[in-house]
């Protein structure tokens, strides 16, 4: 009825000899009411199935640029800060939230992976998500599935050690969606670069036509990359934790004073874990080439400090980059 109203008038105007100014007046208080009015209704279509989205994201796709969004759900303020840039650098926000099965290895944590898909729903809505896909395993992964992707180089090293055949499972959801989606951009955050190193190589050599993005890691208050994985954080394992971050910096600090042998560095990050961290394991501690992931022995303009470490039931990883572009 508003939107009529403003219509009339809009006509009135055009035949009467009415002030200009009043009118387009008069239509952008008309135009607030509709906002007032819409405002608590739900504009974020929910869709489950792959093919829907195709089809939906193409005619989208045509006249407005998408950003895309891949996340596992359990949002935190680093998943918010990825959708608030997508949603201010396109015109189209899809977010997926998929708990990708093939990514995790024997033993680890999929059927106790945080969710919660409620709460998700209504923070993407809040973000301004105008679309959110929400598949289940079996139309990701069909009966009879068998067509993989692998990036061997990049994801040797790292994660790629300590968790065989996880960044196969990455590479091929992450192909699966830039896909389904059809995204101009999509963004994804830098506590994971090994991950995001791949999806660069990826993309770059199967010639896909989107951008990646990475996004700076987002920390707690005392330092400690969000993680949906904080949640198996007991409260005395909580406050360990946000050492890692601390042994990091130290190490940063080494390398500023003119330390640049890898072996002093990881050093100083193992002796401080040890004193400070008595009940973490440290998986890994490297320096290796931002770019192909491959290990340092000496730093001489950048490296980059990649760190995992298990407290409890918690595996936790993050890095800090040494060098010029700090």
């Amino acid at each position: 009825m508003l939107c009529r109203s403003a219509f009339f008038w809009c006509y009135f105007v055009q035949n009467q000899s009415i002030d200009i100014d009043f009118a387009l007046a008069y239509i952008f208080f008309v135009s607030c009411l509709v906002r007032v009015c819409f405002k608590g209704f739900s504009f974020m279509r929910i869709f489950t199935e792959p093919n829907q989205v195709q089809s939906y994201c193409l005619q989208k796709g045509r006249e407005q640029k998408i950003a895309l969004v891949p996340t596992m759900g359990c949002f935190h303020a680093g998943h918010v800060s990825l959708m608030r840039w997508a949603a201010e650098h396109s015109d189209f926000l899809a977010v997926s939230l998929f708990v990708n099965p093939s990514q995790f290895g024997p033993g680890e944590d999929l059927g106790s992976y945080p969710r919660t898909l409620q709460r998700d729903r209504e923070l993407a809505e809040k973000e301004g998500a105008d679309l959110l896909f929400i598949p289940e395993d079996g139309l990701m992964y069909p009966n009879g599935y068998d067509t993989w992707v692998t990036v061997p180089g990049v994801s040797a090293n790292l994660c790629g050690q300590t968790r065989p055949g996880h960044f196969k499972g990455v590479a091929t959801v992450v192909l699966k969606l830039l896909h389904i989606v059809s995204p101009h951009v999509a963004v994804f955050g830098r506590k994971d670069w090994q991950q995001l190193a791949v999806i660069r190589r990826m993309v770059r050599d199967l010639n896909l036509p989107v951008e990646i993005e990475g996004r700076p890691i987002v920390r707690e208050a005392d330092g400690l990359a969000m993680s949906s994985r904080n949640s198996y954080l007991g409260p005395g394992e909580r406050k360990q934790a946000a050492y890692i971050y601390c042994g990091l910096l130290r190490m940063r600090d080494r390398f500023k004073s003119g330390e640049r042998n890898v072996h002093a560095l990881r050093e100083e990050f193992c002796r401080y874990c040890r004193e400070n961290i008595p009940h973490g394991e440290i998986d890994y501690c490297r320096i290796v080439d931002p770019q192909d992931i491959t290990d340092l022995d000496y730093v001489r303009n950048l490296g980059l400090a990649a760190v995992a470490v298990r407290i409890g039931q918690a595996r936790l990883i993050d890095n800090i980059l040494l060098g010029e572009q700090e």
